[in-house]
Parts: structure tokens; sequence; C-alpha cells
């Protein structure tokens, strides 16, 4: 298994089970305007945020200006979360595992910093986290990589040392613009032909991904100690010095 010195992870749909809390949300909109929200919708809207999130607004709300619906969606989201934020399976004990291997973990999220504590405080995974960034502080939103460099340099790691966990396409194009080993953990969205080749792995929760890391990491330590035992043996035909 590569040495690897930072972990970021999206937080929707990849650490809480909120990406279907917000699509909710914009359903309850769109029917209070009798509109209904076409096919590409959800592909469209997870992983952005800013002018990004107010364009596909536009186009399938048929509005000049998405600022207004987002900032009612956000509401919505906002008030359900407050009563209660679910966790995804598996997420607590990756957490675990990474931390206890002494990897540096960040939350790289298009929320805003306030919804993202929030979370935070209602599960109680606040301390897992050795740094947070929001959408409030990046210029241009996924799939632009700002938002994983920023994490990367908040958590003093290179980004090709870092793992990145991700649910959506544009989530994925920007782990892997920044120079980061992206995975996916597809949520509401399968991945489709052109993004696979961007993935370093790909599985179908946070149990399965774990699983995987713990079997990567029992082949990378029987490796180095075979190389070690090889080594010996092979020193061992030689007279020392």
């Amino acid at each position: 298994m590569k040495r690897y010195t930072g972990v970021i992870f999206d937080m929707d749909g990849v650490l809480f089970d909120t990406e279907r809390v917000y699509q909710e949300s914009w359903h309850e909109i769109a029917d209070g305007m009798g509109v209904t929200l076409g096919d590409g919708w959800v592909e469209a809207i997870s992983g952005t945020n800013g002018e990004v999130m107010c364009r596909a607004i536009e186009k399938f709300y048929h509005v000049p200006d998405g600022a207004e619906i987002m900032n009612a969606c956000k509401g919505l989201v906002r008030d359900k979360l407050s009563r209660h934020v679910p966790v995804k399976a598996g997420v607590r004990e990756i957490l675990d595992f990474f931390r206890e291997r002494n990897l540096r973990i960040a939350l790289a999220s298009s929320s805003t910093r306030a919804q993202i504590l929030s979370n935070l405080a209602l599960t109680g995974l606040g301390a897992a986290f050795d740094a947070i960034v929001s959408g409030e502080e990046v210029t241009v939103g996924k799939p632009d990589p700002e938002i994983f460099l920023r994490a990367a340099r908040a958590l003093q790691c290179p980004p090709a040392e870092c793992l990145v966990f991700e649910d959506s396409k544009s989530g994925v194009r920007a782990g892997h613009a920044a120079g980061c080993d992206t995975v996916m953990v597809p949520d509401l969205i399968a991945p489709s032909p052109d993004i696979v080749p961007l993935c370093f792995r790909i599985y179908g929760d946070m149990n399965a991904a774990l699983a995987d890391m713990r079997k990567l990491e029992c082949v990378s330590k029987c490796r180095e100690m075979q190389f070690r035992v090889d080594l010996a043996a092979f020193q061992g035909d030689f007279p020392q010095a």
C-alpha cells in the first residue's frame, strides 16, 4: 500500500447520508413552483456550490437567477439537519482506522462552515478532523481542484500523498485534478465510463473501502517483511566487515 500522510473526505453523501435530504428539499421547492426537475438534475447539482449550483438551478427550474432557490434549499436542509444528521455506515470505523495509523484527516465540503460544524457537533465526529475547508473559503468550486489543494495544504501534506474520498463526479474530477489518489464511494450517481479512469478505487460503501484498506495494508506489510528477509539472506552470503 502506498505511503499516505493525509486523507481528505467530502461530507454530503460520503460521511453523512445528507444528499437525500438535499434532493428531498430541492423537490419540495420545485413542487411548490409547479416545476418538474428533469433528467440530469441529480448529476448537475451534486457536489456543486456557488455559481455552478446557481447555473444548474436556473437551467432546471427555469428561473433567471438561481440564488434565491439555492438559499431557500439550504435553509430547508439546515432546519432538517438541526434535528438529525444520518452518519453513513462504516464512516466511524474508517476514520478510526486512519487515525490509528497517524494519518492527518481533513474535511473538504462545498457546504458552509456553519453547516459543517453543526453536522460534526451533532454526530460527535469533530475530533476526527485536523482541518476543515468549506465552500465559503474557495473562489472556484468543484470540479476545480482548489478545495482539495487547500485541504492538503492545511494538513501540510503533499497532494500526491493524500487520499480523497468522494461520491460525485465533480468531486472525483476535482480530487484527480489536485493530484490526489481519489476514491469514489457512489451515493446517488453511479460512476460513468469517463469517471472510472480518474478513480484510484471505487467501493459500494465505506465498509467495503475499509475492508480493502486493511487488505492492502496487510499485503504491503507482507511484502516489506519478505523484502527484509530476502535482504538478510542476501547479506548472509557475504562476510561482514
